[in-house]
């Protein structure tokens, strides 16, 4: 009956440390979303938009023309010279969806990637969404007093499981 309650005990601490241990995450070697570097920059302004609305497309160090390819706005061109054009986003983006925008300088490729708001979107592309709320603790890293405070509490639940468990079987088990 005692191996049972240590060996509870044991797979109770176990998976409480499993799931309250930080993951990790690794890029991908050839993965071109976390290696998007190229010899030119270029960005879209906003990154945001409502459907319907209209963005700035932006190189920088292009020698060359800049072809600008997207499933959400119509082919664009940025001649030798410039540094930007606008496009229009389609009236039937899907709001929440998030597209892939592409930039070729003479053969080299970047990417980057344009969302569309979810909300009411007035006549200009602007979309009003309601107050930024919700972020929690999720912003945060590690803190070491967190930290000293999950171990104590830890250390405290796997203290008091062997003293309950060590307990003589004549003593009140309240």
């Amino acid at each position: 009956m005692r191996a049972i309650r240590v060996a509870s005990a044991a797979l109770l601490t176990a998976t409480a440390l499993t799931l309250t241990a930080p993951t990790a995450t690794a890029a991908v070697a050839g993965d071109d979303t976390n290696n998007n570097i190229t010899s030119f920059g270029f960005r879209v302004t906003p990154s945001t938009i409502a459907a319907g609305g209209q963005v700035t497309l932006s190189v920088d160090g292009c020698d060359g023309d800049t072809k600008v390819t997207s499933g959400i706005f119509d082919d664009a061109s940025i001649p030798k010279g410039q540094q930007s054009t606008t496009a229009s986003v389609f009236w039937d983006a899907k709001p929440g969806a998030m597209y892939e925008v592409t930039f070729d300088c003479k053969g080299e490729t970047g990417k980057t990637d344009l969302t569309i708001a979810t909300g009411r979107p007035d006549g200009n592309g602007t979309v009003h969404r309601g107050v930024k709320a919700g972020i929690g603790g999720s912003l945060g890293g590690l803190d070491l007093h967190e930290i000293a405070l999950g171990s104590a509490l830890i250390l405290g639940a796997l203290g008091t499981a062997y003293y309950k468990t060590r307990r003589r079987a004549g003593e009140d088990n309240s």
